[in-house]
């Protein structure tokens, strides 16, 4: 019963079982580290998706067994949840201390985690799964505090804020990624992807009037490729919130 109840038991995080950088009794496998572990656990996620990851796959990719990889790791979600910090800092932050203007380290801090979610379409399904306070989250979370503490908005206005910026770039950087994945998947670009996925929502009767309506708005945002048009409606996205905490400060 207390073995069941444990188990029932929402799980916490790798960061406060202090299991971050404990190790197994035993002898240490050869050539074999918790930084090549994670290292090799990005990479395979960024070629083939959360889906097809797994413990076997990534102890054939080491060329060790899977229980050498246990003895660095207790659980695959320990080391999802130490790739996903792993990633976050890649990012560079502003400093919230420096002369800068806040409104260029909230476009900077967009632009670096809209850059994450693309680069790592993985990184979005973790993103709330787990507790997220591994040093480089909590590094990231510190600044957008304190950079949207600038802003001049009261504090009970703060939270909704950091939601209305980051949640928009959550959802921009992960429909990106999705994008992208669905190309490479196909073995096309993502220009091509594009262009085939158009022509066939195009064809279709049910999207004809809806498509027809669309030509105009999608002609005049402009843009040669698909990243061109995705950087176009980024941006002009973010300063509508830049502008919308300007005149909210202004309100208050």
């Amino acid at each position: 019963m207390a073995k069941a109840a444990r188990e029932s038991q929402p799980r916490t995080s790798v960061w406060l079982e202090s299991k971050a950088h404990r190790r197994r009794g035993g002898g240490q496998p050869s050539g074999l580290d918790r930084a090549r572990i994670i290292e090799v656990t990005v990479r395979l996620l960024d070629a083939e998706g959360l889906a097809k990851f797994s413990m076997r796959r990534l102890a054939g990719e080491l060329s060790v067994t899977a229980m050498s990889v246990y003895w660095y790791v207790d659980t695959k979600d320990d080391l999802l949840e130490l790739a996903l910090d792993e990633v976050m800092g890649e990012m560079r932050l502003p400093d919230p201390d420096a002369d800068e203007d806040w409104r260029d380290q909230v476009r900077a801090l967009a632009w670096e985690y809209r850059t994450l979610l693309v680069n790592h379409p993985w990184v979005s399904a973790l993103v709330g799964v787990f507790l997220n306070i591994g040093p480089n989250n909590l590094a990231f979370s510190r600044a957008v505090q304190r950079v949207v503490r600038r802003t001049g908005l009261p504090a009970k206005r703060l939270t909704s804020t950091i939601s209305a910026v980051f949640q928009f770039v959550y959802g921009y950087g992960t429909l990106e990624g999705h994008l992208s994945a669905r190309a490479k998947a196909g073995g096309m670009t993502v220009d091509e992807y594009f262009q085939q996925a158009l022509s066939t929502v195009t064809a279709a009767p049910q999207a004809a009037d809806v498509m027809q309506e669309s030509q105009e708005i999608m002609a005049a945002r402009g843009g040669d490729t698909v990243a061109e048009m995705m950087e176009r409606d980024f941006e002009f996205a973010l300063e509508l919130l830049i502008a919308g905490i300007e005149a909210m400060a202004d309100r208050e």
